[in-house]
């Protein structure tokens, strides 16, 4: 099912977004590549956009002030039934808060974290926003995966912290997320050679038809590719960058067999 209407349950990726430094320029190149329509917040909101598919919303970004200087990334937010509760054990377990809680109102809590072994993630407890609407279909989010130098240590973390259940896959160095049953997200270990500079990530899958042709048009649109699109067991994916610096990967699921 790719439309959702009731919160997540906790351990899950709810909801994407990004502090941007180009609001029109991050809308021009998405509206295109993924031909999403926009909802933009007004000035008590610091204009926060919502990206559309089927006018439900599927991932968000805001602008930084003109006198910050981030590094511009896409957010993963992993859902909590109680976000006081949460940032206990992430505190007890090693993590850190770097963007304390906050309240936006009707919408729902949030917080920006770092986990023990250096990678950002944010918190979500669903108010009246459960998060993204539409999930699983091209133009919106399909998968989250966590890339760190210590696997077994990180699954560990989140297990604490949200009750995910981890589960090793039998042939390939990946440990999925598995939340009521089902993979939510998974982890893997960052080899040797990647450089010491990049840093522990959770990374964003955006669904998409044709992954070749979605990787040509991001660079028509000033976006860059890192290396081909290639084939694996879930799909052919690359990894892109968007003209403001944010990465992420898109991905053309394999096609389903019949019953």
């Amino acid at each position: 099912m790719s439309e959702l209407n009731s919160p997540y349950t906790p351990g899950t990726p709810a909801w994407v977004d990004m502090m941007t430094t180009d609001r029109q320029a991050t809308m021009d190149f998405y509206g295109d590549l993924f031909g999403w329509d926009f909802e933009v917040g007004g000035p008590e909101t610091g204009y926060y956009t919502m990206a559309l598919v089927r006018g439900l919303p599927v991932a968000g970004f805001g602008e930084m002030p003109p006198d910050v200087m981030f590094p511009v990334v896409w957010t993963t937010y992993l859902a909590t039934d109680d976000l006081d509760e949460s940032v206990e054990l992430l505190n007890a377990n090693g993590g850190k808060v770097l963007v304390p809680e906050y309240d936006t109102g009707g919408p729902g809590r949030g917080a920006i974290a770092v986990d023990p072994f250096g990678a950002a993630f944010g918190l979500w407890e669903a108010g009246t926003h459960i998060g993204a609407y539409v999930v699983n279909e091209p133009g919106s989010v399909v998968w989250n995966e966590l890339a760190t130098r210590d696997p077994f240590g990180a699954a560990e973390f989140y297990q604490q912290v949200f009750g995910v259940e981890l589960d090793p896959l039998p042939d390939f160095p990946y440990t999925q997320f598995q939340v009521d049953g089902r993979a939510v997200a998974g982890v893997f270990g960052m080899a040797n050679e990647i450089p010491a500079e990049i840093p522990p990530h959770w990374m964003t899958y955006f669904s998409v038809s044709d992954a070749d042709a979605t990787a040509e048009r991001v660079r028509e649109l000033g976006g860059v590719t890192v290396g081909d699109v290639v084939e694996s067991r879930f799909g052919r994916f690359t990894t892109v960058g968007d003209p403001m610096g944010a990465t992420f990967r898109i991905i053309q699921s394999p096609p389903s067999t019949p019953d």
